[in-house]
């Protein structure tokens, strides 16, 4: 996943920003105030009834503020956050959703205007990684991969003339938290031939290319963001079920949440799947996965994976270095963060991909919010989802549990 690149385009906010969002803000709240409670949920972001598992409400029932919420519009277009979708979710509840036109570059095609809703699919670029982590963790509860202590290079005894000195070492927990110290480098400019990235696109065989790659540190001695890693994990999980991944993901995971419209796309070149980023799918059904973390690995009142392997995967393991200015930390293939919102120290857990897709999961306010976005190698790319959730959806809850 890269926030930054070559087609870096400096994001600002206009010079009059408090003026003019509380100009708009004053109003929208104007205008709310002659509708009726269900004119104002229709107006903002009441979630439409679809038979997809979700039970609706307003955020008024679970103890949100709608008509703090009805400000969210006037926030995104104001910081240019190109949000394409917006989907808030407490106490189990759906209970505000909303969809927004913009610019996008959708697997495989060209970048472009598009118009989103509930029913269209979206990229979760490397939110993709967080749901491999689920996987791994259902695989092994179901005795397909003995524990994340077993070594890597066990899977791939056909790769043996590649390994160099060092990966004996690294097992299947330092994929998972990205600190099996081989030698990687996802930040560099797209085209340039030491970004490890686009090989794993370009390789005919991906997964021998990084198995290759030398092993610079010991396991756990160094945090290093690595799709490669990912994509050895999805490999993994392919060789142990028998099936591909997108397969695996449908039986174990997306029917059980009533997932049904996914996607998980292959490298264009090397016809291989893409574990670290390919994943696309609605973003009410991406909302399902939080929903999935808050209620420790449960849907519904069913265990779809181990409430023991939720609280592994979001442990804070390591000091995100290098990404996001090092302010987050990172667990297994999910991203630790906080937020401050009126005096308080809110935390939270994340799945995040380039563009700006992310799941917030809210524990300690049992929330969840979900955002796509459309600005691929652009600066600030999350900066709106985590400015909207820090200071309009945290704020609006009128009870803090």
């Amino acid at each position: 996943m890269r926030e930054d690149g070559k087609k870096l385009r400096r994001l600002g906010l206009a010079a009059g920003f408090g003026f003019g969002f509380a100009l708009a803000t004053t109003g929208a709240l104007a205008q709310l105030n002659e509708m009726s409670l269900g004119q104002r949920n229709l107006a903002c972001g009441s979630p439409a009834a679809l038979d997809d598992g979700w039970t609706t409400a307003s955020p008024e029932s679970v103890g949100l503020d709608g008509a703090r919420l009805c400000g969210i519009a006037a926030r995104l277009k104001e910081m240019e956050a190109d949000v394409h979708s917006v989907v808030i979710v407490r106490h189990g509840k759906l209970v505000f959703e909303q969809y927004f036109p913009g610019y996008d570059e959708p697997w495989g095609q060209d970048g472009g205007q598009h118009t989103f809703d509930a029913t269209i699919k979206h990229d979760m670029r490397s939110a993709s990684k967080s749901v491999v982590s689920l996987l791994v963790g259902i695989a092994i509860d179901r005795g397909l991969i003995a524990s994340v202590d077993e070594p890597v290079v066990k899977f791939y005894p056909e790769h043996a003339d590649v390994k160099s000195a060092g990966w004996d070492q690294i097992t299947l927990r330092h994929l998972l938290t990205m600190s099996s110290g081989m030698q990687w480098d996802e930040n560099r400019g797209w085209t340039d031939p030491k970004n490890d990235e686009p090989h794993l696109g370009s390789e005919a065989d991906p997964i021998r290319y990084v198995l290759s790659k030398p092993v610079a540190k010991p396991p756990d001695a160094l945090w290093t963001y690595n799709g490669g890693s990912t994509d050895l994990l999805g490999n993994i999980l392919e060789r142990v079920s028998g099936n591909p991944l997108e397969a695996f993901a449908r039986e174990v995971l997306f029917q059980p949440l009533g997932i049904n419209d996914v996607e998980w796309m292959n490298y264009p070149k090397n016809a291989k799947v893409a574990s670290a980023a390919g994943l696309r799918i609605r973003p009410r059904d991406a909302a399902k996965i939080g929903q999935l973390v808050l209620d420790q690995g449960a849907w519904r009142g069913k265990q779809i994976v181990s409430a023991d392997w939720i609280a592994q995967s979001v442990r804070p393991r390591f000091q995100a270095i290098g990404y996001f200015s090092g302010l987050f930390f990172y667990g297994q293939q999910w991203w630790l963060g906080r937020s401050i919102s009126e005096g308080t120290e809110v935390k939270w857990i994340a799945a995040m991909g380039s563009g700006g897709q992310r799941i917030f999961i809210v524990p300690d306010r049992d929330l969840v919010v979900m955002t796509t976005s459309g600005l691929y190698f652009r600066p600030h790319q999350g900066d709106g989802a985590l400015d909207m959730l820090t200071n309009v959806i945290l704020p609006s809850a009128r009870d803090k549990n």
